[in-house]
């Protein structure tokens, strides 16, 4: 099973640190990073893979958005990223 991170908010140092961090913390293994600096902005979409979280999905969710830099994260279940993108 894989979920989607994707993160925006104003360019700072440490983004791409804290993010794997609390993916590290929960046992989710970055698989995939694409990130870009827009004037002032960040953003990062991430494929991660959570088979082995050791928290539930919700948990996992909830410490990406209370995130200590005050970036916007969302994280989505590829299977409801898949079917939201299905035509």
């Amino acid at each position: 099973m894989r979920a989607v991170v994707t993160v925006i908010g104003k360019d700072t140092v440490g983004i791409l640190a804290m993010v794997s961090g609390i993916c590290a913390g929960a046992n989710a293994n970055v698989e995939e990073v694409t990130q870009s600096v827009l004037q002032d902005y960040f953003a990062m979409i991430m494929i991660v893979d959570i088979s082995k979280l050791n928290c539930e999905f919700s948990e996992f969710q909830s410490r990406m958005a209370a995130n200590e830099l005050g970036m916007t994260i969302h994280v989505m279940h590829e299977d409801i990223f898949n079917s939201m993108h299905r035509i």
